[in-house]
C-alpha cells in the first residue's frame, strides 16, 4: 500500500553507517598534527557531536576552525572510503521509498561529506539537511512533515521530540537502550533490519 504521508528522517554517523573508522582516523590526523594524542575510547562517545565542539575537547579554542577545516578536508579525500552501510540501512530506505514515502537526512556532519558518504554506500534520500545538532535538527523534520526521525544519539530523540515526530532510536552508536529512553525515544531497536516489518510505528505510534 501506498502510504506519501510517511516522511521517515534519520541521522547519519553511527544510524545509516558505520563511520567510527572513518571519524577517528581523520580525527587523529589533525589533532596529532597539532601534537595531541586521542585513543578509540575518547574519541567514540563524541561521535555524532558538532565537529568543532569535539575538536574543542582536545584543543585550544582559536586552533578548532583550522583543524576543523583540516579534519573536512582529510575526510573527504581519505576516510569516506572507510564507511560502510549499517544492517538493515539501505533496505529500510528501499521499503520507505516502496511505500510511496520520503526519506530525510538531518545530520551534524557538513553537507557535501553528507552526500558524498550516502553516495559511497548507495543510499539515495530525497532531502538531505546538515550542519544540524539536537534540538536544531526539529526545524528541518518539521518543515518537511516528519513523521518519525532515527537516530543513535540522545540529540536526536530530543530534535523527534520537539518536532512531534516518533522518536526512534537505535543502539548501533555510543549510547545504550536507558540513555535514548530517558532522552525521549518512543522506540528503541538494535539495528534498523528491525524496522522493516514496522514501518505502520514510523506513522501511527
Amino acid at each position: 500500500m501506498k502510504d506519501a504521508g510517511l516522511v521517515v528522517g534519520f541521522d547519519l554517523d553511527m544510524t545509516l553507517v558505520d563511520s567510527r573508522h572513518s571519524i577517528a582516523g581523520s580525527m587523529r590526523k589533525v589533532l596529532q598534527e597539532r601534537g595531541v594524542a586521542a585513543t578509540d575510547e575518547q574519541l567514540w562517545p563524541l561521535i555524532g557531536a558538532p565537529l568543532l565542539d569535539n575538536l574543542g575537547h582536545f584543543l585550544p579554542a582559536g586552533q578548532v576552525v583550522a583543524a576543523a577545516a583540516d579534519y573536512r578536508a582529510h575526510y573527504l579525500q581519505h576516510a569516506i572510503e572507510l564507511t560502510v552501510p549499517l544492517p538493515g540501512a539501505a533496505a529500510l530506505v528501499a521499503a520507505i521509498h516502496e511505500t510511496g514515502g520520503t526519506v530525510l537526512v538531518v545530520s551534524a556532519k557538513n553537507p557535501p561529506a553528507v552526500r558524498a558518504t550516502l553516495e559511497h554506500v548507495g543510499i539515495v534520500p530525497d532531502v538531505v539537511v546538515g550542519d544540524l545538532f539536537g534540538h536544531d535538527k526539529s526545524a528541518p523534520l518539521r518543515e518537511h512533515g516528519a513523521t518519525a526521525y532515527v537516530g543513535d544519539h540522545a540529540g536526536d530523540m530530543h530534535a523527534a521530540r520537539a518536532a512531534e515526530a516518533v522518536a526512534v532510536g537505535v543502539t548501533t552508536g555510543p549510547a545504550d537502550a536507558v540513555t535514548l529512553r530517558a532522552a525521549g525515544a518512543d522506540l528503541i531497536v538494535g539495528e534498523l533490519t528491525e524496522l522493516v516489518p514496522r514501518l505502520g510505528e514510523l506513522r501511527t505510534r
